[in-house]
């Protein structure tokens, strides 16, 4: 039976696996190590909110939201960056249900609402539209690195 529940510190080994998966479909070198301490140190510092989907003991899937604050609502808002499902355990819900849940705590802790940002060809788009997000076409989003 497949069960999604806020994530504890023993589960670290097995999210950072996930994570690393993660990172790698967005084209990122695996880093286990990195990974880990990446993980560790949201964790530790309450940076950030991480729901596991578990299936007998195994961990198969993970979500992993950001608090943030909306200036012109003057509300809390949430960025949902991180969502991973292994390739075997796909189409059969888990995606979902981890996302559900992720809308449920938004709405739960009166957070404005729930951002997903995402590469144009993932497939996961489909998912998060019959869910019921929009894509966004009244902002231009811009990013700047050095």
């Amino acid at each position: 039976m497949i069960t999604i529940r806020v994530a504890k510190a023993d589960d670290l080994e097995q999210i950072a696996v996930l994570f690393d998966e993660f990172r790698k479909f967005y084209a990122q070198n695996s880093d286990i190590d990195g990974a880990k301490a990446y993980l560790k140190e949201r964790m530790n510092n309450n940076e950030s909110i991480i729901f596991v989907a578990e299936n007998e003991e195994k961990l198969i899937g993970f979500i992993q939201m950001y608090p943030t604050f909306s200036s012109v609502s003057m509300m809390k808002d949430m960025i949902m960056n991180d969502l991973y499902v292994f390739p075997e355990y796909r189409k059969k819900g888990i995606g979902k249900a981890l996302l559900e849940t992720a809308k449920k705590f938004s709405k739960d802790n009166n957070y404005k609402g729930l951002w997903v940002e995402t590469a144009n060809d993932n497939p996961a788009r489909s998912l998060y539209e019959h869910l019921g997000w929009e894509k966004d076409v009244s902002f231009v989003h811009y990013y700047w690195q050095e």
